[in-house]
């Protein structure tokens, strides 16, 4: 089996990723969440510090997330992040307009 070859995060696809591995896992900390996408994409895609805490951020002031700190297993310091009900909502709405886009693009590869 040839080398797994990571790939960028398409543009407007990490909210939907970080919001389906919460879905999934109930509550994680960041580094769990960068690692769960990293393990379900089977090594293809990697998610940056730089992109994960901003966007986590801005999901909580949006009211997608929920946070509070803990202690990880290893008794260091986390801030743990839960799907809230907006979360659930707004993950409904990126599944819906993913398969919209991804249909589309779908449509446009298909042969003549």
């Amino acid at each position: 089996m040839p080398p797994t070859t990571r790939e960028e995060i398409p543009p407007g696809t990490l909210d939907l990723l970080i919001l389906k591995t919460l879905e999934r896992n109930n509550e994680l900390h960041g580094f769990q969440i960068a690692n769960a996408i990293q393990a379900l994409s089977q090594d293809v895609l990697h998610v940056e510090e730089g992109s994960l805490y901003p966007a986590l951020q801005r999901m909580l002031v949006k009211g997608w997330l929920t946070a509070e700190w803990s202690k990880t297993p290893e008794n260091r310091r986390a801030r743990y992040y839960r799907l809230s009900r907006d979360g659930r909502k707004q993950l409904a709405r990126e599944i819906t307009r993913y398969g919209r886009v991804s249909e589309a693009i779908g449509r446009v590869l298909q042969p003549a």
